[in-house]
């Protein structure tokens, strides 16, 4: 199994009604949700663990995770209220502004914490909900405690906007997840806020002498790669008409993750010593699965007959 832990929300996309007027319709999301369904639709062993509410929209989280095989046995949930996130799009890429205060997503807290089976393979961490407590101690907290013996990844999604006033113990946060975790994935504009200016690759490298075996980077229409001690592997991207950016990292993280499953190598051993084959298989599944989730409005990642 793969649990993905982190934020579940809806996001309100803008549309244009049939009367021609500007309105929102709303989507269940989250980076960390997202990559917890696109798992679940590539045939991955897929689970979550997030703090739902039991509102209304909290209930389309859960039946969203259901309907895309997803366990949701894991779900935290309480009568706080739903994560709202508004989306605005210019050119296909999004903005966000959250709605967050005192909902069930951000009070996650230590005591919500699931016992894990020994089938728990990996647990995915990132997004947003690495920023606020209390549940960002909450996740980081997790990881602390499974990461010796299970396989842990994070991709921080870094959204400045979202982190303004809180730079300093977010940064610090997120090198302590790092230096724990097993894998890494960053969008080429995450490395640069992390690491600052200078060469992918080299900046990958510094990243994995925090600790990490493995450094995906994301390069937008680009492609993306692979970064460990001795290899740097590149696959570019699978050419689209893109609709908008929604969940193309989320989906990404699923793909590379359902590939190192599926080859045998999600474990502490194996990601020692990967195969150029295994990376490839990694990236490419990836950037397969992300290029149709790109095609289509919001992330409404691919199943596996869709590839």
């Amino acid at each position: 199994m793969i649990l993905s832990c982190g934020e579940a929300l809806i996001d309100m996309l803008p549309r244009t009604s049939t009367q021609g007027e500007a309105c929102f319709a709303p989507y269940a999301g989250g980076a960390v949700f997202n990559t917890a369904i696109a798992l679940g639709r590539l045939g991955a062993p897929s689970a979550f663990f997030s703090g739902v509410s039991t509102d209304m929209l909290g209930e389309i989280l859960a039946d969203t995770l259901t309907a895309s095989k997803v366990d949701v046995q894991y779900l935290a949930r309480s009568d706080r209220p739903t994560t709202v996130a508004f989306v605005k799009l210019v050119n296909g890429q999004a903005t966000y502004a959250f709605y967050d205060e005192a909902t069930a997503g951000r009070m996650l807290s230590t005591d919500q914490l699931p016992s894990l089976p020994a089938t728990t393979q990996a647990l995915f961490f990132g997004g947003i909900s690495l920023v606020n407590d209390p549940a960002a101690s909450t996740y980081e907290a997790l990881q602390a405690r499974e990461a010796p013996a299970r396989v842990t990844m994070i991709d921080p999604n870094i959204r400045p906007g979202f982190i303004a006033g809180k730079e300093e113990p977010y940064r610090a946060r997120i090198k302590r997840m790092i230096a724990r975790a097993d894998i890494v994935k960053l969008s080429d504009e995450d490395l640069h806020w992390l690491e600052g200016a200078g060469d992918l690759s080299a900046l990958a490298q510094q990243i994995l002498a925090k600790g990490p075996k493995v450094v995906f980077i994301t390069e937008g229409a680009a492609g993306a790669r692979a970064v460990t001690a001795t290899q740097n592997r590149f696959v570019a991207a699978t050419k689209v008409t893109v609709a908008d950016t929604v969940g193309a990292g989320d989906t990404f993280n699923a793909g590379a993750l359902a590939a190192l499953h599926a080859a045998g190598t999600l474990t502490k051993s194996a990601l020692t010593s990967l195969s150029d084959e295994v990376l490839d298989a990694a990236l490419g599944l990836g950037t397969r699965a992300a290029a149709i989730t790109v095609s289509r409005p919001g992330a409404n990642p691919p199943w596996t007959h869709e590839l």
